[in-house]
């Protein structure tokens, strides 16, 4: 059963606990963090709070990402950027202790969200019309640099995948996804220019506040793309985390509506991340294969915090049956999916 919460209001109750568990086509709850209670000492609260704004671009040359994260007892700033003709990634990132000079939003609809020192600045603002993503990182690959001035507008009504779930007692996850997004704008990468047009550019956000577990797996395969009729069309599905039995991250998202589905399997082989991936649910609505064409992977090694990211970017092809019964071809549609272990 999926639970589809329509009204707003305080996402902890008074005790710390999930006020309401489910999802929603658009952010409903207030994130109210210092609620959390977990440790008997008040000071320790925040180690295990996890926050981060995941910005992503799909253009017709690349796919663009910028990270800002906030793990507790550190911060993760990223950036990476692959070149799908050549295959040319390069990704950098910086751990921050304590998460000095971070600034997160409080909700996702609108606000801040900044990194700023010596070496490179992240800004992105949301409101309610329209994203906007700033980077500026000099000595990004060898002093190459990267620089974006991305705008993403946001288009009436349209819909967000968002989900609130517990993870054991007192741990929770409350998590808004965002595809399909309007694109215009500029990346300069080194020498090279490329002018973002909302027709054939679209953009994305994940944003997640919780408390996680200690040692934490997941899966996730996401895509914005347009369809040969000039629709919009996305992917979110996920699993591996939490008590999805009120709520699963998993829908199809049209000209900026959400399908929703329920428990979507995934079916790939760990350790050969390069073989095709199936994915199916447990309705019979949605069949895909993904096919990668690239791996990207991502090792952060501290010690007390340890992450491990396969992400294969690759095409969907496939069908998935719509909320009114309605069959959609998608073909050689641009994504990836990803296989994610962390301590943290």
């Amino acid at each position: 059963m999926q639970h589809e919460i329509a009204q707003s209001g305080p996402l902890l109750d008074g005790n710390g606990r999930l006020a309401d568990i489910g999802w929603s086509r658009q952010p409903l709850l207030d994130c109210n963090l210092e609620r959390a209670r977990f440790y008997p000492l008040g000071l320790l609260q925040r180690f295990r709070k996890k926050r981060w704004d995941y910005y992503a671009v799909f253009t017709p040359r690349r796919f663009f990402s910028a990270t800002i994260a906030d793990l507790g007892y550190a911060a993760n700033i990223f950036v990476y950027t692959l070149d799908f003709a050549i295959g040319d990634l390069h990704e950098e990132g910086l751990v921050v202790p304590l998460g000095r000079n971070v600034i997160l939003e409080r909700n996702s609809p609108e606000g801040e969200a900044s990194y700023a020192s010596d070496k490179v600045s992240l800004c992105f603002v949301a409101g309610p019309k329209e994203r906007y993503i700033s980077v500026d990182w000099p000595g990004f690959h060898d002093g190459r640099g990267i620089h974006a001035d991305i705008r993403l507008a946001v288009p009436p009504g349209h819909e967000s995948m968002t989900i609130v779930i517990p993870i054991g007692d007192r741990r929770f996850y409350y998590n808004t996804k965002i595809n399909c997004l309007p694109a215009t704008g500029q990346i300069r990468y080194g020498d090279d220019l490329e002018e973002l047009k909302s027709d054939s550019s679209l953009g994305q956000l994940d944003w997640g506040r919780g408390v996680w577990e200690y040692s934490s797996f997941w899966n996730w395969a996401s895509a914005s793309g347009f369809l040969p009729d000039g629709r919009t069309i996305g992917l979110n599905l996920g699993r591996g985390f939490g008590d999805l039995s009120r709520a699963t991250e998993n829908a199809v998202i049209l000209d900026g509506r959400v399908h929703k589905l329920g428990d979507v399997a995934f079916d790939y082989a760990g350790g050969d991340y390069m073989r095709p991936w199936r994915f199916s649910d447990d309705s019979g609505r949605l069949e895909l294969t993904f096919t990668p064409f690239k791996e990207r992977t991502a090792i952060t090694n501290l010690g007390v915090i340890f992450s491990e990211v396969h992400q294969m970017f690759g095409r969907y092809n496939g069908r998935v049956v719509l909320d009114d019964d309605t069959v959609l071809e998608i073909r050689d549609l641009i994504g990836f999916a990803e296989e994610h272990r962390a301590r943290w």
